[in-house]
C-alpha cells in the first residue's frame, strides 16, 4: 500500500498518467531492500540470539559460582560457629575446673594453715612448759642456794669451831663409803 501510494503520488507529480506499481523501479527497490533486510535478518537474529545466550550462559556461570561461593562461604560460618561453640564450652569447662581446683585448694590450704597453727600451739605449749619447768628448776637452784646459804649463817653462828671440825671429819669419812 505504501509503495502504491507513493508510485501514485510519484505519478501525480511527474504528470504521467498512472503506471501499474509494478512497472516503477522504485517498488523493485523496495522489494529488494524488504528481501535483503529479511534474508539478513535471520543471519543477524541469530548472531545477536547466539551472543545474548553467551552472555546469558556467562552470567549463569557467574551467578552458580555466586551462589557455590555463599554455600561454602555458609558453611565455614556454620563450622566456625562451632568451633567457637566447642571452644566456649571448652573454656567454661576449664573454668569450671579451675574454679573447682581453687576450691579443693582452698580448703587444703585453710586446712595446712590449721594443721600448721596447731603445731605451732603445740610448740608453743611446749617451749611454755620447758619455761616453767627451766624456771621452777631455777627457783628451786635459788631456793636451794638461799637455804644453803641460810644454813651456813644459821651454823656458822650456833655451831662451835670444834663442832665444825668434827662434822667436816664426819662428812670425809661418809666420802669414802658413798664413793664405794
Amino acid at each position: 500500500m505504501i509503495s502504491s501510494a507513493f508510485a501514485a503520488e510519484h505519478a501525480a507529480e511527474a504528470g504521467h498518467a498512472a503506471v501499474p506499481f509494478y512497472a516503477d523501479p522504485h517498488v523493485w527497490v523496495y522489494i529488494a531492500f524488504l528481501l535483503v533486510v529479511g534474508l539478513a535478518f535471520k543471519p543477524v537474529f541469530n548472531a545477536i540470539g547466539a551472543a545474548l545466550d553467551g552472555r546469558a550462559a556467562k552470567i549463569k556461570a557467574r551467578l552458580d559460582e555466586a551462589h557455590k561461593l555463599r554455600e561454602d562461604a555458609q558453611e565455614m560460618l556454620a563450622t566456625y560457629q562451632r568451633k567457637q561453640h566447642d571452644a566456649m564450652k571448652e573454656a567454661e569447662e576449664i573454668i569450671a575446673h579451675a574454679k573447682s581446683e581453687a576450691e579443693r585448694l582452698s580448703k587444703q590450704a585453710a586446712k595446712d594453715l590449721e594443721e600448721a597453727l596447731k603445731r605451732r600451739e603445740a610448740q608453743a605449749l611446749e617451749r611454755i612448759a620447758q619455761a616453767e619447768a627451766a624456771a621452777l628448776k631455777e627457783v628451786q637452784n635459788v631456793a636451794v642456794d638461799v637455804a644453803m646459804s641460810a644454813a651456813q649463817k644459821v651454823l656458822a653462828q650456833s655451831v662451835s669451831d670444834a663442832q665444825k671440825a668434827a662434822l667436816a671429819d664426819a662428812a670425809i669419812a661418809d666420802l669414802s663409803r658413798k664413793f664405794h
